[in-house]
């Protein structure tokens, strides 16, 4: 035997059994993470083609007509709504649009209890 030779023993039963529950522990580790990327994939990959499809949904112009007198106040976005406030003669109203359709989603109105 030369220097550059070490010699290595053989494991004992039990080391080779701790070798075995070793491996077995990081091939389940492996495996789970390898499992929670994909699903993570998946859920990215199935929100953007989901939105994509609702991307085009309108069919031209959109023309929104207002009460007579009415005034646009404010406008504004809220998620995938889109608000704009009006004050008719007196009286605050919101109404609130799809963002992607432009099809109205809602109306509040304010008025002043007599």
């Amino acid at each position: 035997m030369t220097t550059s030779d070490t010699a290595v023993p053989e494991p004992t039963p039990e080391q080779a059994a701790l070798f075995a529950r070793v491996r077995r522990m990081m091939l389940i580790a492996g495996l789970t993470t390898a499992l929670a990327i994909c699903a993570v994939l998946i859920a990215v990959g199935y929100r953007l083609f989901k939105s994509e499809g609702r991307a085009v949904e309108t069919a031209g112009d959109v023309i929104a007509t207002l009460p007579k007198g009415a005034k646009i106040v404010a406008t504004g976005v809220a998620g995938d709504r889109l608000v704009v406030t009006l004050d008719i003669g007196g009286v605050t109203e919101i109404r609130t649009f799809d963002a992607h359709t432009l099809k109205p989603a809602g109306k509040l109105k304010f008025a002043n209890e007599p």
